[in-house]
């Protein structure tokens, strides 16, 4: 199994303890905005029924969450998880008009949740920073309802050998930007070496399948740079 930088312990939870402040607009700089869009493409293939559930991992500071409860029309019931307790103070200041969220800290391996309790399970850039891949798959699985959805957004190959190379050549600017618009470098130094190391798209889907999830598949956005995973809980 590769885990690679996961596995550094109290790497991710310092990097997001200095980066958290400003995660959104450092987000926003760093894919010129299209991260929002990616979050909409995948609600869009979730295309979420009223009044469900959903467990959002690695919340960060709730894009998906809000996505959710619009696409529901807030009838729908969101707990956001994240580990890192800066990211969630900062969300419930930011969405702090919405009552059907809750705010929880956690971690992707052992979530403080009963057996099929959420109808969908999303996890955005958070899974490749997992200390366990297999372990938080088997939790999302857990936590699904039969019937219930697993959608991963995470950055992935790119399938296009010229873009390949103009996405390189970017990514290696990002510790640069990160100085000067957060003042930390190392952070996002790590973010593309957790990049460049992780899994392919297919190397994925078959975790997922060996996790017990069912009918998995993925659509690359952006040529590749980042993919959504989908997996049913049968």
């Amino acid at each position: 199994m590769r885990q690679y930088l996961q596995n550094k312990k109290g790497l991710v939870q310092n990097v997001f303890n200095k980066v958290y402040d400003k995660y959104d607009l450092m987000n926003d700089f760093m894919s010129l905005g299209i991260h929002r869009l990616w979050k909409k493409n995948l609600i869009n293939w979730m295309s979420p029924s009223p009044k469900k559930k959903l467990i959002d991992m690695a919340c960060g500071t709730g894009d998906l969450g809000k996505l959710f409860l619009e696409h529901t029309n807030y009838t729908g019931k969101v707990v956001c998880v994240d580990p890192n307790s800066g990211m969630l103070k900062k969300g419930t200041e930011r969405l702090k008009k919405y009552n059907n969220i809750t705010w929880k800290k956690g971690y992707a391996e052992k979530i403080l949740a009963p057996n099929n309790s959420f109808d969908y399970y999303t996890i955005s850039f958070g899974l490749r920073n997992a200390k366990n891949i297999n372990k938080s798959l088997k939790e999302a699985h857990r936590v699904l309802k039969p019937g219930g959805r697993f959608l991963c957004l995470e950055f992935s190959k790119v399938q296009n050998s010229q873009l390949n190379a103009f996405y390189k050549k970017y990514s290696k600017l990002i510790p640069s930007i990160g100085e000067v618009i957060v003042g930390e470098k190392k952070p996002y130094k790590y973010l593309i070496e957790s990049i460049e190391n992780f899994m392919n798209q297919e190397e994925l889907i078959e975790l997922m399948y060996k996790n017990n999830l069912a009918k998995c598949s993925y659509r690359n956005l952006s040529g590749g740079i980042v993919a959504i995973h989908s997996g049913w809980k049968i």
